[in-house]
């Protein structure tokens, strides 16, 4: 057995990788027929294992570096009709890590409740003047899911709840919400945050179902007293993320304090200038809500969660791995699987790290970190031959019959037969 390397194998499983990546991406971009997450992960990791797999496969035709010019001439029909095998196993690894990463441990629920809490104080005259937090509330009401359930809060001086908390399983319900926030309309008055963040604790408390977990959007242009090291305990005790919309705030003070309440709690912070892309902004907030996958960033409550980080790394070296041994299976050599299996589970810690640290919820900035964890996976499985060392050794009893088979006699040579009638003369 040797230590090897086929340069060729490199660049090509980086071409190949490239270009999962790119079908990966637009995957992820349309997600056809509306794919649970679960399949979807698992389809992208079969995606990057047809990649990588026909990148392998090809360069070693054209150069057999690593399994000699016999793998050629015997076992690459073999090769061809095992590819697809490894589609498989990484479609199957693929959804079982998303699988289990998906899964609620700890207490953590996922969010189902959505609680709007909307400033229509008077200097909303000045900030929205055509009452674009209504519409852009309307429509994310419209888009929401059916298991979802809403309600809606404004304040000013002092805050009411205009619409409990109600299901979105029917069209109705839904056209009822839309009606309330339709009807709504700035009023005089100030900027009480305090007051509008205990309103809106209320209504979450008041919900009686178990396993829904709940979310608030607050949107306000003003400042008020809110002492952010007492007033959110209950937030942070729930887990409940307070996401923040600054709406044309001149005052550093406002925006200041929305962003403290958004970092204390978990949520994100939204500074927006001009209210007609207060629409884009809520289905921004929505989009983001619970979303946790091998691939994205966690914007629930596990966001900070180190169980979580060390299952994303564990998951993508078992994917290393297997990504690994079907090279391997490809080949119908046990000592390749051996050492790409190896390769996969470095080039499997080190993807899951870059995720894991490099993911951030900007759009295109995770595509790159998607596409550098790709060429790591690929990049380090090629190259982990010349620490692992290889030779040939078929996985398949079909390869070592074809072997057999086609093997001549010792030295080329019929053994000579003796003749037991001669004495001699």
């Amino acid at each position: 057995m040797q230590r090897k390397i086929n340069l060729l194998l490199f660049f090509f499983s980086l071409l190949g990788g490239g270009v999962a990546f790119v079908l990966g991406e637009l995957l992820l971009s349309r997600r056809p027929y509306d794919l649970p997450s679960i399949v979807l992960v698992g389809i992208y990791f079969a995606i990057v294992a047809l990649g990588v797999g026909l990148g392998c496969l090809i360069a070693e035709m054209i150069s057999p570096r690593l399994n000699g010019l016999s793998w050629k001439q015997r076992y690459l029909g073999l090769s061809w009709k095992l590819l697809p095998l490894t589609l498989v196993l990484m479609l199957g690894v693929g959804v079982l890590t998303e699988f289990v990463y998906e899964l609620n441990f700890g207490g953590i629920k996922p969010i189902k409740n959505v609680v709007m809490v909307i400033d229509d104080s008077g200097s909303m005259m000045q900030s929205d003047p055509d009452n674009s937090r209504y519409a852009a509330a309307d429509a994310l009401v419209r888009q929401m899911d059916e298991d979802n359930q809403v309600a809606v809060v404004t304040f000013s001086d002092e805050s009411s709840v205009v619409q409990p908390l109600i299901s979105l399983s029917s069209s109705a319900n839904r056209e009822k919400v839309s009606a309330v926030i339709s009807s709504l309309q700035t009023t005089e008055g100030g900027t009480n945050i305090s007051g509008a963040l205990t309103e809106a604790m209320n209504v979450i408390n008041s919900d009686d179902k178990a396993g829904r977990g709940a979310m608030v959007i607050l949107l306000s242009d003003g400042f008020s007293q809110f002492n952010t090291a007492t007033e959110l305990n209950e937030y942070l005790e729930r887990g409940i993320a307070v996401n923040t919309i600054g709406l044309a705030l001149d005052d550093t003070s406002g925006s200041n304090l929305l962003l403290d309440i958004a970092s204390v709690t978990g949520g994100q912070y939204y500074d927006v200038t001009d209210a007609n892309r207060l629409g884009d902004v809520f289905q921004q907030i929505y989009d983001r809500l619970g979303d946790r996958t091998l691939l994205t960033e966690r914007s629930d409550a596990t966001a900070d969660s180190p169980y979580y980080a060390v299952v994303r790394i564990l998951a993508l070296m078992l994917i290393g791995i297997t990504l690994g041994v079907g090279l391997g299976i490809v080949f119908d050599n046990r000592h390749l699987a051996k050492s790409f299996g190896v390769g996969g589970a470095v080039s499997g810690l080190f993807a899951g790290l870059i995720l894991e640290f490099g993911l951030s919820g900007h759009s295109y900035w995770d595509a790159i970190i998607r596409l550098i964890a790709l060429l790591v996976l690929a990049a380090i499985i090629s190259l982990f031959t010349f620490v692992v060392p290889v030779g040939e050794g078929r996985l398949s009893r079909r390869g070592e019959r074809n072997a057999a088979a086609s093997a001549p006699s010792s030295e080329g040579f019929h053994s000579p037969r003796r003749n037991r009638g001669s004495k001699g003369f």
